[in-house]
């Protein structure tokens, strides 16, 4: 049983092909109907422009919000190396802090610990798609003059307060990766209502030629340009935007229902079971794109080699980064996320899995715990 899995269709494959009989394969019209369908979707009063994949996403917006050698982003130690290697790939270091150990989310009074005078912005990971104390974040980054760049990667199409991740604050980025909420095979997008950031990510993802992406839009080229700082080749591919375009239709029917459905049955299959907890989260607005576990009293290990040897994949999301040699090597100590490191297990969830399947999951950690 797979742990995620692209859930990829004939109308995927006819955008593809659509695509292919245009003979025009680069960021064109395709992506910029993306771009517009995404602010659209994310409620109108955004911009977006589409990149390669989340990575790229978070390095631009960081570079879009001015940040660059000498300056510091708060960051949890929770998540993807990604979000790590985003911030120092636009010069700045991040500054690892813990987490919460109910949800995974960034621990606010220990990022309070850590600001420094070239402390510049705070990246919150929306961590199993949840997003709950960003109205926390929001507050705690006003008082400390902060940018706020989200790390939606795991979060598109859920909601916070009755308003969609994205459609509102400073700047988000989603990633479309392959086993995401939407897939357009990679991809990501940075989205903001600041639109003057926004079209300078459009600058920075096609090499820093200015106004390039307008010409793009219109099947043309620009010869005679302007280049003004480092620009990095992260546009996304109208072959992307496609998938992506049809991706997006499919969420609202099969995709969200799918997940959300099976994150409840793993939650009330799971509730009454000792030695496991299960993350809090918001489950009438979260579209989990990962369920992690929680395996108690140092059992995680013996349950995930037992699920594997009855051909059930599970992941751990994540090693903390402050444990990678490039970001501190374990200095300084975070305990909680350490905790969680031994602990956490990830369980199958994507939208081609049944009940049955969570059924069985189920009963084999019960087993496994036995």
């Amino acid at each position: 049983m797979r742990l995620s899995k692209s859930v990829i269709g004939p109308c995927e494959h006819a955008a593809v092909a659509r695509v292919l009989t245009r003979g025009y394969l680069g960021t064109g019209a395709e992506t910029q109907r993306f771009e517009q369908e995404l602010a659209a979707f994310l409620g109108g009063g955004v911009a977006v422009a589409c990149v390669v994949n989340g990575t790229a996403a978070l390095h631009l917006a960081l570079q879009a919000c001015g940040l660059g050698d000498g300056d510091e982003v708060l960051v949890p130690t929770l998540t993807y190396v990604a979000s790590f290697q985003a911030i120092r790939a636009c010069g700045a270091s991040a500054v690892a802090c813990d987490v919460q150990e109910s949800d995974g989310l960034i621990d606010l009074a220990d990022a309070a610990r850590r600001i420094t005078a070239r402390t510049r912005a705070v990246m919150p990971v929306h961590y199993a798609s949840y997003a709950g104390n960003l109205d926390a974040v929001y507050a705690f980054a006003a008082r400390h003059g902060l940018r706020v760049v989200e790390d939606a990667a795991h979060a598109f199409g859920c909601t916070h307060a009755g308003k969609t991740i994205g459609g509102f604050g400073d700047v988000a980025c989603f990633s479309f990766d392959g086993v995401k909420n939407i897939t357009a095979g990679e991809g990501g997008a940075v989205v903001s209502a600041d639109t003057a950031l926004v079209e300078r990510v459009r600058d920075l993802r096609l090499l820093g030629v200015e106004r390039d992406s307008e010409k793009r839009y219109r099947g043309e080229r620009s010869w005679e340009f302007d280049v003004t700082e480092q620009g990095w080749r992260y546009h996304m591919s109208d072959i992307m935007a496609a998938i992506g375009r049809t991706q997006l239709l499919r969420l609202g029917e099969e995709f969200k229902p799918a997940r959300m459905r099976l994150a409840r049955r793993y939650r009330h299959g799971l509730a009454e079971t000792a030695g496991v907890r299960i993350f809090e989260t918001a489950i009438d607005t979260t579209i989990p794109h990962i369920l992690p576990l929680r395996v108690l009293d140092g059992k995680r290990d013996r349950v995930r080699a037992a699920l594997e040897a009855r051909g059930i994949e599970t992941g751990v999301h994540y090693k903390p980064n402050h444990l990678l040699t490039r970001f501190g090597g374990g200095a300084p100590a975070l305990p909680v996320a350490e905790k969680l490191y031994g602990e956490v297990l990830s369980v199958p969830l994507h939208p081609e899995l049944v009940d049955a399947d969570v059924d069985r999951v189920i009963a084999e950690i019960r087993a496994a715990l036995n």
